[in-house]
């Protein structure tokens, strides 16, 4: 399948006069990780909600598996594995899967075989005959992800599938991840710990006030280098310095940021002949976290010029509604 697993352009989605999502453009293509991020309230679960069908856009367009949003043929091939969800405590976990095997439309033939695998993925193999009322909140997590994961979802999206879990139950997520990937699996990833996307995303889009501010691969985002200096005996006037790039004092460290790699050591050769003493050389690219502060704080500082970033939406007014529905990106 070579049509992309999501496309959308300036999805729109307001709630009685609220407008939840302004303009969402997103692209995921088949195999591909993608990291959904933004603060809360930024529209990120309006935007899940309307690509898997459970709400209705209010304008833009978009696709899902190459069908129109909330199309019933896409939706069946779609894992989903929402933030907060809640079993039956009286089944047992083969028993949860055997039923959404069922709802997913899986032949019988196949129920059996594809529950083993999950469970397998999911190092809950031995727990399949267990009542989901005894079971952890880490261990509920990794159901869900079992289920998410049934009979090999074209898409699979994840709302924040590492929150329960400790750091194993983490490492073993990205794993899986990487498997569905591999297997050519989509995957749209929500998720708070920003960490966890710079580990595992080939791209970004990050969120804001219903808009996307900042869009692009890691390495676009990512790219500008930083350099951190622990340095003593420095003299007050820092000027010789400023010819290597922007200086700050971040606890206690002397950061160029961003920097030329290439120039480095020249920086270092240049702080010794001020007459400082070098402790310690940290080069290093910026991290996700502090470009998500950066675009969400402020317009689009700090980016790096490969990356789409955008300036942070103003407060808007309740735009008018859309013209009548007509054409071929209607849900009906």
């Amino acid at each position: 399948m070579n049509d992309p697993a999501i496309e959308t352009r300036g999805l729109r989605k307001a709630y009685d006069g609220v407008l939840a999502l302004a303009s969402l453009d997103l692209r995921v293509g088949p195999g591909e990780v993608v990291g959904l991020l933004g603060p809360n309230g930024a529209g990120k679960t309006t935007a899940v909600k309307l690509l898997l069908g459970l709400v209705r856009k209010s304008g833009g367009e978009g696709t899902v598996l190459g069908r129109p949003l909330g199309d019933r043929g896409a939706r069946s091939r779609i894992g989903y594995l929402p933030e907060l969800f809640r079993y039956q405590a009286w089944l047992t976990a083969d028993e949860v899967l055997h039923l959404h095997a069922g709802l997913a439309g899986l032949p019988g033939s196949r129920r059996g075989p594809e529950i083993v695998r999950v469970l397998g993925l999911v190092g809950l193999a031995d727990r399949a005959h267990d009542r989901v009322g005894g079971f952890s909140k880490g261990m509920q997590q990794r159901l869900g992800l079992a289920v998410a994961l049934l009979g090999d979802p074209a898409l699979v999206i994840l709302d924040e599938p590492t929150s329960a879990l400790d750091p194993v139950g983490r490492d073993d997520v990205r794993a899986i991840i990487r498997d569905a990937r591999a297997r050519g699996s989509a995957v749209l990833l929500n998720s708070h710990l920003l960490g966890e996307v710079e580990r595992l995303c080939d791209r970004a889009v990050i969120v804001n006030k219903g808009s996307v501010v900042a869009s692009g691969t890691l390495g676009e985002l990512l790219g500008e280098s930083t350099v951190r200096l622990r340095v003593t005996g420095m003299p007050a006037d820092l000027t010789p310095l400023h010819a290597f790039g922007p200086l700050t004092d971040e606890d206690g460290w002397l950061v160029i940021r961003p920097v030329d790699p290439e120039r480095i050591p020249d920086l270092v050769a240049a702080v010794v002949a001020m007459g400082g003493r070098v402790h310690a050389v940290d080069p290093a690219r910026r991290t996700l976290e502090e470009l998500f502060l950066d675009v969400v704080r402020g317009p689009g500082a700090g980016a790096s010029p490969g990356a789409l970033v955008y300036p942070a939406p103003p407060a808007r007014p309740m735009p008018p509604p859309p013209p009548a529905a007509g054409g071929p990106w209607v849900t009906r």
